[in-house]
Protein backbone atom coordinates (compact mmCIF):
# COMPACT_ATOMS: atom_id res chain seq x y z
CA UNK A 1 0.00 0.00 0.00
CA UNK A 2 3.08 2.62 0.99
CA UNK A 3 4.51 1.39 -2.51
CA UNK A 4 1.74 2.75 -4.59
CA UNK A 5 1.54 6.06 -2.46
CA UNK A 6 4.74 6.71 -3.81
CA UNK A 7 4.68 5.63 -7.25
CA UNK A 8 1.49 8.36 -7.53
CA UNK A 9 3.71 11.27 -5.53
CA UNK A 10 6.35 10.82 -7.94
CA UNK A 11 4.00 10.61 -10.76
CA UNK A 12 2.20 13.90 -9.69
CA UNK A 13 5.23 15.43 -9.04
CA UNK A 14 6.61 14.76 -12.43
CA UNK A 15 3.29 15.95 -14.12
CA UNK A 16 3.84 18.95 -12.20
CA UNK A 17 7.55 19.79 -13.77
CA UNK A 18 6.59 19.05 -17.07
CA UNK A 19 3.52 21.20 -17.68
CA UNK A 20 6.05 24.31 -15.48
CA UNK A 21 8.64 22.98 -18.26
CA UNK A 22 5.34 23.61 -21.20
CA UNK A 23 4.37 27.01 -19.97
CA UNK A 24 7.52 28.33 -19.67
CA UNK A 25 8.50 27.26 -23.06
CA UNK A 26 4.99 28.91 -24.57
CA UNK A 27 5.41 31.94 -22.74
CA UNK A 28 9.02 32.15 -24.20
CA UNK A 29 7.97 31.86 -27.72
CA UNK A 30 5.15 34.09 -27.80
CA UNK A 31 7.91 36.46 -26.22
CA UNK A 32 9.78 36.00 -29.33
CA UNK A 33 7.14 36.13 -31.36
CA UNK A 34 5.97 39.86 -30.48
CA UNK A 35 9.92 41.17 -30.60
CA UNK A 36 10.04 39.27 -34.05
CA UNK A 37 7.13 41.42 -34.74
CA UNK A 38 8.37 44.31 -33.35
CA UNK A 39 11.72 44.31 -34.95
CA UNK A 40 9.98 43.54 -38.35
CA UNK A 41 7.50 46.42 -38.53
CA UNK A 42 9.87 49.61 -39.09
CA UNK A 43 8.86 53.08 -37.68
CA UNK A 44 7.09 55.16 -39.99
CA UNK A 45 9.37 58.24 -40.74
CA UNK A 46 7.55 61.57 -41.15
CA UNK A 47 7.49 63.20 -44.59
CA UNK A 48 8.87 66.80 -45.15
CA UNK A 49 7.22 68.74 -47.87
CA UNK A 50 7.93 72.04 -48.99
CA UNK A 51 5.07 74.86 -49.50
CA UNK A 52 5.28 73.96 -53.38
CA UNK A 53 4.93 71.10 -52.84
CA UNK A 54 0.97 71.24 -52.34
CA UNK A 55 -2.34 73.14 -53.73
CA UNK A 56 -5.55 73.70 -52.71
CA UNK A 57 -8.57 72.57 -54.31
CA UNK A 58 -10.12 76.22 -55.18
CA UNK A 59 -13.04 77.64 -57.41
CA UNK A 60 -11.46 79.13 -60.35
CA UNK A 61 -12.74 80.40 -64.02
CA UNK A 62 -11.45 77.42 -66.40
CA UNK A 63 -10.75 78.27 -70.06
CA UNK A 64 -12.13 75.61 -72.21
CA UNK A 65 -10.36 75.18 -75.11
CA UNK A 66 -9.46 72.98 -77.93
CA UNK A 67 -6.59 71.37 -79.78
CA UNK A 68 -5.81 72.18 -83.39
CA UNK A 69 -3.31 72.07 -86.09
CA UNK A 70 -3.06 72.76 -89.51
CA UNK A 71 -1.18 74.36 -92.50
CA UNK A 72 -0.74 77.99 -93.44
CA UNK A 73 -2.69 78.98 -96.32
CA UNK A 74 -2.60 82.69 -97.78
CA UNK A 75 -6.43 84.02 -98.17
CA UNK A 76 -5.36 85.57 -101.87
CA UNK A 77 -3.57 83.16 -104.58
CA UNK A 78 -3.58 82.87 -107.85
CA UNK A 79 -2.31 80.41 -111.10
CA UNK A 80 -1.44 82.74 -114.31
CA UNK A 81 -2.34 80.35 -116.82
CA UNK A 82 -2.55 80.32 -120.68
CA UNK A 83 -5.81 81.09 -122.53
CA UNK A 84 -4.30 80.36 -125.98
CA UNK A 85 -1.59 77.48 -126.90
CA UNK A 86 1.26 78.80 -128.55
CA UNK A 87 4.98 79.54 -127.59
CA UNK A 88 5.88 81.09 -124.76
CA UNK A 89 8.14 84.46 -124.62
CA UNK A 90 9.26 86.70 -121.79
CA UNK A 91 8.96 85.09 -118.64
CA UNK A 92 11.54 86.61 -116.92
CA UNK A 93 9.97 86.63 -113.12
CA UNK A 94 10.94 83.74 -110.61
CA UNK A 95 9.89 82.31 -106.96
CA UNK A 96 10.21 84.94 -104.83
CA UNK A 97 10.19 88.31 -106.99
CA UNK A 98 7.26 90.79 -106.19
CA UNK A 99 4.31 91.38 -108.84
CA UNK A 100 1.51 93.65 -108.99
CA UNK A 101 -1.73 93.61 -110.21
CA UNK A 102 -1.55 93.80 -113.82
CA UNK A 103 1.88 93.33 -114.48
CA UNK A 104 3.04 91.64 -117.20
CA UNK A 105 4.39 88.41 -116.21
CA UNK A 106 4.72 86.71 -119.85
CA UNK A 107 3.41 86.64 -123.73
CA UNK A 108 2.52 84.04 -126.45
CA UNK A 109 3.89 84.04 -129.68
CA UNK A 110 1.24 86.76 -131.32
CA UNK A 111 2.27 86.42 -134.84
CA UNK A 112 -0.50 83.55 -135.57
CA UNK A 113 -3.44 85.48 -133.53
CA UNK A 114 -2.25 89.14 -135.07
CA UNK A 115 -3.21 86.99 -139.08
CA UNK A 116 -6.35 86.30 -137.29
CA UNK A 117 -7.43 89.47 -136.32
CA UNK A 118 -6.22 91.21 -139.86
CA UNK A 119 -8.55 87.50 -141.59
CA UNK A 120 -11.57 88.98 -139.32
CA UNK A 121 -11.49 92.56 -140.80
CA UNK A 122 -11.09 92.05 -144.30
CA UNK A 123 -13.54 89.67 -143.75
CA UNK A 124 -15.97 92.33 -141.85
CA UNK A 125 -15.02 94.83 -144.87
CA UNK A 126 -16.08 92.67 -147.17
CA UNK A 127 -19.54 91.88 -145.67
CA UNK A 128 -19.99 95.61 -145.28
CA UNK A 129 -19.40 95.95 -148.74
CA UNK A 130 -22.19 93.79 -149.67
CA UNK A 131 -24.54 95.04 -147.43
CA UNK A 132 -23.83 98.24 -149.44
CA UNK A 133 -24.64 96.48 -152.06
CA UNK A 134 -27.63 95.25 -151.15
CA UNK A 135 -28.77 98.74 -149.98
CA UNK A 136 -28.20 100.49 -153.31
CA UNK A 137 -30.20 97.41 -154.79
CA UNK A 138 -33.32 98.01 -152.27
CA UNK A 139 -33.08 101.53 -152.37
CA UNK A 140 -33.60 101.11 -156.55
CA UNK A 141 -36.09 98.43 -156.05
CA UNK A 142 -38.10 100.84 -154.04
CA UNK A 143 -38.53 103.36 -156.13
CA UNK A 144 -38.97 101.34 -159.47
CA UNK A 145 -42.06 99.88 -157.62
CA UNK A 146 -43.11 103.34 -156.83
CA UNK A 147 -42.96 103.95 -160.39
CA UNK A 148 -44.69 100.94 -161.40
CA UNK A 149 -42.21 98.62 -163.03
CA UNK A 150 -41.60 96.26 -160.87
CA UNK A 151 -43.97 94.18 -158.13
CA UNK A 152 -44.02 94.38 -154.90
CA UNK A 153 -42.44 90.79 -154.70
CA UNK A 154 -39.25 91.80 -156.20
CA UNK A 155 -39.10 95.20 -153.29
CA UNK A 156 -39.24 92.02 -150.40
CA UNK A 157 -36.75 90.06 -151.93
CA UNK A 158 -34.35 92.97 -152.38
CA UNK A 159 -35.26 94.04 -148.61
CA UNK A 160 -34.72 90.26 -147.63
CA UNK A 161 -31.35 90.32 -149.17
CA UNK A 162 -30.10 93.33 -147.44
CA UNK A 163 -31.10 92.05 -143.93
CA UNK A 164 -29.37 89.03 -144.28
CA UNK A 165 -26.05 91.51 -145.77
CA UNK A 166 -26.52 93.00 -142.64
CA UNK A 167 -26.19 90.18 -140.19
CA UNK A 168 -23.54 88.53 -141.75
CA UNK A 169 -21.47 92.08 -141.15
CA UNK A 170 -22.51 92.30 -137.52
CA UNK A 171 -21.52 88.66 -137.58
CA UNK A 172 -18.01 89.93 -139.16
CA UNK A 173 -17.75 92.16 -136.69
CA UNK A 174 -18.34 89.69 -133.87
CA UNK A 175 -15.91 87.56 -135.65
CA UNK A 176 -13.49 90.76 -134.96
CA UNK A 177 -13.92 90.67 -131.58
CA UNK A 178 -13.38 87.35 -131.08
CA UNK A 179 -9.90 87.50 -132.93
CA UNK A 180 -9.21 90.94 -130.94
CA UNK A 181 -9.79 89.12 -127.89
CA UNK A 182 -7.57 86.00 -128.52
CA UNK A 183 -4.41 88.50 -129.50
CA UNK A 184 -5.30 90.06 -125.60
CA UNK A 185 -5.17 86.79 -124.40
CA UNK A 186 -1.23 86.15 -125.42
CA UNK A 187 -0.43 89.09 -123.09
CA UNK A 188 -0.03 87.31 -119.47
CA UNK A 189 -1.00 89.95 -116.58
CA UNK A 190 -0.56 89.32 -112.97
CA UNK A 191 -4.29 88.82 -111.51
CA UNK A 192 -3.21 89.68 -108.28
CA UNK A 193 -0.01 91.53 -106.07
CA UNK A 194 2.06 89.34 -104.25
CA UNK A 195 5.31 86.99 -104.85
CA UNK A 196 5.92 84.39 -107.36
CA UNK A 197 5.86 81.14 -105.38
CA UNK A 198 6.23 78.57 -108.29
CA UNK A 199 7.53 79.26 -111.93
CA UNK A 200 6.12 75.90 -113.65
CA UNK A 201 6.94 76.54 -117.21
CA UNK A 202 10.01 78.17 -119.07
CA UNK A 203 10.73 80.64 -122.15
CA UNK A 204 10.46 78.91 -125.52
CA UNK A 205 8.25 76.06 -124.83
CA UNK A 206 5.02 75.62 -126.58
CA UNK A 207 1.83 75.35 -124.16
CA UNK A 208 -1.61 74.51 -124.28
CA UNK A 209 -4.88 76.26 -123.13
CA UNK A 210 -4.69 76.28 -119.24
CA UNK A 211 -1.22 75.25 -118.62
CA UNK A 212 0.03 76.86 -115.31
CA UNK A 213 2.79 79.55 -115.94
CA UNK A 214 3.46 80.57 -112.19
CA UNK A 215 1.59 80.58 -109.21
CA UNK A 216 1.34 84.18 -107.17
CA UNK A 217 0.90 84.01 -103.09
CA UNK A 218 -0.45 87.29 -101.57
CA UNK A 219 1.47 87.15 -97.73
CA UNK A 220 -0.37 90.62 -96.81
CA UNK A 221 -3.31 88.17 -95.42
CA UNK A 222 -2.51 84.59 -94.07
CA UNK A 223 -5.20 82.30 -92.36
CA UNK A 224 -4.71 78.36 -90.44
CA UNK A 225 -7.11 75.93 -92.17
CA UNK A 226 -7.83 73.58 -89.22
CA UNK A 227 -9.73 70.49 -89.47
CA UNK A 228 -12.10 69.87 -86.50
CA UNK A 229 -14.32 66.87 -85.56
CA UNK A 230 -17.87 66.64 -85.61
CA UNK A 231 -18.35 66.86 -81.70
CA UNK A 232 -16.00 69.68 -81.57
CA UNK A 233 -16.72 71.65 -84.23
CA UNK A 234 -20.00 72.36 -82.24
CA UNK A 235 -17.96 74.81 -79.73
CA UNK A 236 -16.47 76.76 -82.52
CA UNK A 237 -17.85 80.37 -83.33
CA UNK A 238 -16.59 82.93 -85.33
CA UNK A 239 -14.63 85.92 -83.26
CA UNK A 240 -13.36 82.93 -81.13
CA UNK A 241 -9.08 83.15 -80.79
CA UNK A 242 -6.50 81.04 -80.19
CA UNK A 243 -3.07 80.81 -79.48
CA UNK A 244 -0.88 79.33 -82.10
CA UNK A 245 2.70 78.32 -82.39
CA UNK A 246 4.01 78.22 -86.02
CA UNK A 247 7.63 76.10 -86.88
CA UNK A 248 10.22 78.41 -87.07
CA UNK A 249 8.12 81.23 -85.37
CA UNK A 250 9.87 82.88 -81.60
CA UNK A 251 6.93 83.78 -80.80
CA UNK A 252 3.33 82.62 -80.52
CA UNK A 253 0.53 83.69 -82.63
CA UNK A 254 -2.98 85.11 -81.98
CA UNK A 255 -5.47 84.10 -84.58
CA UNK A 256 -9.05 84.95 -84.85
CA UNK A 257 -11.99 82.18 -85.92
CA UNK A 258 -13.25 84.36 -89.19
CA UNK A 259 -14.80 81.26 -91.11
CA UNK A 260 -16.51 78.12 -90.33
CA UNK A 261 -17.36 75.50 -93.61
CA UNK A 262 -20.93 74.83 -93.69
CA UNK A 263 -19.97 71.07 -95.19
CA UNK A 264 -18.21 68.23 -93.60
CA UNK A 265 -15.30 66.93 -95.44
CA UNK A 266 -16.76 63.69 -97.52
CA UNK A 267 -15.23 60.36 -96.15
CA UNK A 268 -13.53 61.99 -92.51
CA UNK A 269 -16.69 63.88 -91.28
CA UNK A 270 -13.97 66.45 -90.19
CA UNK A 271 -15.07 70.24 -90.61
CA UNK A 272 -12.52 72.79 -91.57
CA UNK A 273 -12.03 75.90 -89.52
CA UNK A 274 -10.55 79.12 -90.89
CA UNK A 275 -8.60 81.36 -88.20
CA UNK A 276 -6.84 84.96 -89.72
CA UNK A 277 -3.08 84.94 -88.71
CA UNK A 278 -1.81 88.25 -87.18
CA UNK A 279 0.79 89.44 -89.95
CA UNK A 280 4.12 88.61 -88.67
CA UNK A 281 7.64 88.57 -90.53
CA UNK A 282 8.43 85.09 -91.71
CA UNK A 283 5.72 83.89 -91.83
CA UNK A 284 4.85 81.86 -95.06
CA UNK A 285 2.73 79.85 -96.49
CA UNK A 286 2.32 76.16 -96.07
CA UNK A 287 4.14 76.25 -92.65
CA UNK A 288 2.45 73.85 -90.11
CA UNK A 289 0.79 75.68 -87.02
CA UNK A 290 -0.57 73.94 -83.62
CA UNK A 291 -2.28 75.29 -81.00
CA UNK A 292 -5.38 75.58 -78.58
CA UNK A 293 -8.73 77.83 -78.97
CA UNK A 294 -10.57 79.11 -76.61
CA UNK A 295 -14.42 77.49 -76.46
CA UNK A 296 -15.85 79.07 -73.26
CA UNK A 297 -15.03 80.21 -69.52
CA UNK A 298 -16.20 77.50 -66.70
CA UNK A 299 -16.38 78.15 -63.36
CA UNK A 300 -15.78 74.98 -60.94
CA UNK A 301 -13.48 73.64 -58.17
CA UNK A 302 -10.24 72.87 -59.98
CA UNK A 303 -6.99 71.57 -59.05
CA UNK A 304 -3.39 70.93 -61.60
CA UNK A 305 -4.12 68.00 -64.18
CA UNK A 306 -0.51 66.36 -62.90
CA UNK A 307 -2.01 66.36 -59.25
CA UNK A 308 -4.60 63.63 -60.50
CA UNK A 309 -2.77 60.27 -60.11
CA UNK A 310 -4.27 57.35 -62.42
CA UNK A 311 -2.24 54.09 -61.14
CA UNK A 312 -5.25 52.85 -59.98
CA UNK A 313 -8.73 51.93 -61.38
CA UNK A 314 -9.91 55.10 -60.34
CA UNK A 315 -8.26 58.74 -60.76
CA UNK A 316 -7.63 59.98 -57.25
CA UNK A 317 -5.76 62.67 -55.09
CA UNK A 318 -3.33 62.36 -51.81
CA UNK A 319 -4.87 65.18 -49.49
CA UNK A 320 -3.18 66.69 -46.88
CA UNK A 321 -5.25 65.92 -43.25
CA UNK A 322 -4.26 66.54 -39.38
CA UNK A 323 -0.88 66.26 -40.86
CA UNK A 324 -1.45 62.80 -42.93
CA UNK A 325 -1.96 62.07 -46.20
CA UNK A 326 -5.32 60.15 -47.01
CA UNK A 327 -6.29 58.93 -50.21
CA UNK A 328 -9.05 60.38 -52.11
CA UNK A 329 -10.82 59.01 -54.88
CA UNK A 330 -12.40 62.33 -57.39
CA UNK A 331 -14.54 62.14 -60.39
CA UNK A 332 -13.16 64.46 -63.08
CA UNK A 333 -14.63 67.12 -64.89
CA UNK A 334 -13.62 69.55 -68.04
CA UNK A 335 -10.01 70.75 -68.81
CA UNK A 336 -8.84 74.08 -69.36
CA UNK A 337 -6.05 76.24 -68.39
CA UNK A 338 -5.25 78.36 -65.80
CA UNK A 339 -2.06 80.71 -65.86
CA UNK A 340 -0.33 78.42 -68.62
CA UNK A 341 -1.30 75.00 -66.33
CA UNK A 342 -3.44 72.60 -67.81
CA UNK A 343 -6.22 72.29 -65.04
CA UNK A 344 -9.13 69.72 -64.36
CA UNK A 345 -12.29 70.19 -63.00
CA UNK A 346 -12.61 67.37 -59.92
CA UNK A 347 -15.63 66.16 -57.84
CA UNK A 348 -15.21 64.70 -54.27
CA UNK A 349 -13.32 66.92 -53.00
CA UNK A 350 -13.82 70.33 -50.71
CA UNK A 351 -12.69 73.72 -51.40
CA UNK A 352 -9.79 74.97 -49.61
CA UNK A 353 -8.27 70.89 -49.49
CA UNK A 354 -4.83 70.68 -49.52
CA UNK A 355 -3.52 68.25 -52.15
CA UNK A 356 -0.42 66.72 -53.13
CA UNK A 357 1.05 67.52 -56.63
CA UNK A 358 2.09 65.18 -59.05
CA UNK A 359 6.01 65.75 -58.41
CA UNK A 360 6.07 64.58 -55.05
CA UNK A 361 5.25 60.69 -55.73
CA UNK A 362 2.88 58.33 -54.72
CA UNK A 363 2.76 58.19 -50.69
CA UNK A 364 1.22 55.44 -48.62
CA UNK A 365 -2.13 56.46 -46.78
CA UNK A 366 -1.73 57.12 -43.20
CA UNK A 367 2.12 58.28 -44.05
CA UNK A 368 2.61 61.27 -41.49
CA UNK A 369 3.77 64.81 -43.07
CA UNK A 370 5.02 67.86 -42.45
CA UNK A 371 5.70 71.17 -44.52
CA UNK A 372 8.71 73.01 -44.06
CA UNK A 373 9.81 76.84 -44.80
CA UNK A 374 13.30 76.98 -46.77
CA UNK A 375 15.22 80.13 -44.92
CA UNK A 376 18.13 81.80 -46.71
Amino acid sequence: MKRWIKWTVIALVLGLVAAGAMRALSARKAQQDALAAQVGKPAQATVELLPGDLVQVRMVELAQSLALSGPVKAVNSAFVKARVPGELKGLVVREGDFVKTGDVIARIDATEYQARVKQAQQQAESARAQVDIAKRSSDNNRSLVDKGFISKTALDASMSTLAAAEANYRAALAGVDVAGKSLDDTVLRAPISGQIAQRLAQSGERIGVDARIVEIVDLSRLELEASLNAADSLQVQTGQTAQLSVEGASKALTARVVRINPSAVAGSRAVLVYLALEPSPGLRQGLFAQGSLQTGVTRTLAIPLTSVRTDKPDPYVQLVDKGQVIRQSVTLGVRGELDGRAMVAVQGVAEGATVLVGSVGSLRSGTPVKVTTVTQ
